[in-house]
């Protein structure tokens, strides 16, 4: 049976993007759309389609995501192409050519090749500013996927009862990419006048204390929220998506939930497919 659909603009009428028809079934309470603009935060999880109703929220709404229509194609650039969100930002921009002209960049020759090496994926070092700036020249809009990643020390035996212990490799903690490595991006796109940047970080920032700060010791939640910071300084229209936790799993399948802050953290349902993540980015 067909459902009514309340359409709501994500971004708001100075943000060029075309319309779409992706539907994203959303349960959310009229103040949760607050973030339906184009310098906006939120947080996002999802929940299995047959939950009817979350902690809070009365009822559920249908959203269908909709972008200001404009005629002409635009130039997204997607940072972290080779990680397993970025690829699949980068391959929907792709999917869609009469709307969107894509472009990645990616650390490595090898992380090019992985994702199919066109001439559209620069190689470039997010930690020297130098090195993006031919990316994002002549670019719309930015989606910052970076991040750093916390490796695993060796030895770890879970049938013996121990907790596994992380690092980060040198010149790969927190502080350098997701501060500076994100504030390098957020000054080359200033500076290249784009017209958007969405920024993708993590459920969990308003916690000092959380787990994941410290996992080698990298505080790596307080770096992104001080990117994030300084992203919202910046003057650039932007979004600023904090994602749950995130899984490899197909997309499309579960109601997406918005809150603010860290709420959705109390709640049963703190993580979220991959796809979904990267379908809201190109909303």
């Amino acid at each position: 049976m067909a459902m009514a659909a309340t359409r709501v603009p994500f971004l708001s009428s100075t943000t060029p993007f075309q319309s779409h028809k992706y539907s994203l079934p959303s349960t959310v309470s009229s103040s949760s759309l607050r973030f339906l603009s184009s310098s906006s935060l939120l947080s996002l999880s999802s929940s299995f389609a047959t939950r009817r109703s979350h902690k809070g929220v009365k009822g559920r709404v249908r959203i269908s995501v909709v972008a200001m229509a404009d005629s002409s194609k635009r130039t997204v650039i997607v940072t972290g192409a080779g990680g397993r969100t970025g690829q699949i930002v980068y391959k929907k921009l792709k999917e869609q050519p009469n709307e969107y002209v894509a472009r990645g960049l990616v650390r490595t020759e090898e992380s090019k090749q992985k994702i199919g090496g066109a001439d559209d994926v620069f190689v470039g070092d997010i930690r020297d500013a130098d090195s993006i700036v031919p990316a994002i020249q002549g670019v719309d809009a930015l989606i910052i996927l970076t991040s750093a990643v916390p490796q695993m020390k060796p030895g770890f035996d879970p049938t013996k009862g121990q907790r596994p212990e992380f690092y980060f490799e040198d010149g790969a903690y927190p502080e350098q990419v997701d501060w500076i490595g994100q504030k390098n991006q957020i000054d080359a796109a200033k500076a290249a006048g784009l017209k958007q940047v969405v920024l993708v970080g993590s459920m969990g920032g308003t916690d000092l204390n959380h787990p994941l700060n410290s996992l080698g010791n990298g505080n790596i939640l307080l770096w992104k929220r001080k990117a994030e910071q300084y992203l919202a300084d910046s003057g650039i229209p932007y979004t600023i998506i904090r994602a749950g936790g995130l899984q490899d799993k197909e997309g499309g399948l579960r109601e997406l939930l918005v809150g603010k802050d860290d709420e959705l953290l109390k709640t049963e349902t703190r993580t979220i497919a991959r796809p979904d993540v990267a379908e809201v980015c190109i909303q």
